[in-house]
């Protein structure tokens, strides 16, 4: 495994300075940032990310003031009163992109974060206070409890408000897989408890958060031109 040293000062030599290379940094939210969030707040990304997964983010992002307007802005007390029939006619507004399956996933995670809080008192303190060295067992838990959370789409969401997480984007998996570090399937329990164990140990050694050290691994591989989705 290389020190952390070693691939800060690639990174660097790639974006040409370390000024350059902190600019392109962001910090995860603090604990007490996280719990201000809303209930409704984890709801709409969720609903975002499941939209955005297999569409252009930017047709997802054009329709956005629709789905707020055809969902209640995300209420999730709203949502879990509505009747079956009501979420079917919602589902073919021509506000939104037209596709009942993720439409679904709206009530079944609402009725997730709504369990979730009445356990832990709101769904941002269950997310707040879950240990960022076992980051991809909240990935698994989104993944066993929600509807289309698993892959990136779950940790993605996480990432877009604020909870520190690294990412698997396509040149982080790049680096994991050169150094051995993974070499079978992505989403298997093997490679993520070794993304995980890399990522840990890249923490001891730097003090930095699993999002600047994601961010740092991806911009040190590659050809550089990382995307919005790889940066969030």
């Amino acid at each position: 495994m290389e020190k952390f040293s070693d691939i800060y000062k690639r990174a660097v030599e790639r974006k040409g300075s370390e000024k350059m290379l902190k600019l392109l940094l962001a910090k995860p939210l603090s604990t007490k940032q996280l719990v201000t969030l809303s209930d409704d707040d984890w709801l709409e990304e969720f609903t975002r990310k499941v939209f955005q997964s297999g569409f252009y983010w930017s047709v997802i992002n054009s329709k956005w003031a629709g789905f707020r307007e055809v969902f209640w802005d995300f209420s999730v007390e709203k949502l879990l009163m509505m009747p079956p029939d009501i979420l079917e006619q919602k589902a073919s507004d021509e506000r939104i992109v037209r596709n009942y399956k993720k439409v679904k996933t709206i009530t079944d995670n609402a009725y997730m974060i709504h369990e979730v809080a009445e356990q832990h008192g709101s769904f941002s303190e269950f997310i707040a206070n879950w240990p960022s060295e076992d980051i991809i067992g909240l990935w698994a838990y989104l993944k066993k409890h929600g509807a289309r959370l698993g892959g990136n789409t779950g940790p993605y969401a996480l990432r877009a408000l604020g909870k520190d997480t690294f990412l698997l984007s396509r040149d982080v998996e790049s680096y994991l897989r050169a150094h051995k570090i993974i070499d079978g399937g992505l989403q298997t329990k093997k490679s993520l408890n070794a993304a995980q164990a890399f990522f840990n140990e890249l923490q001891q050694q730097s003090g930095l958060s699993m999002q600047e050290l994601s961010l740092i691994v991806a911009y040190g591989v590659g050809d550089n031109r990382v995307g919005i989705s790889q940066q969030l």
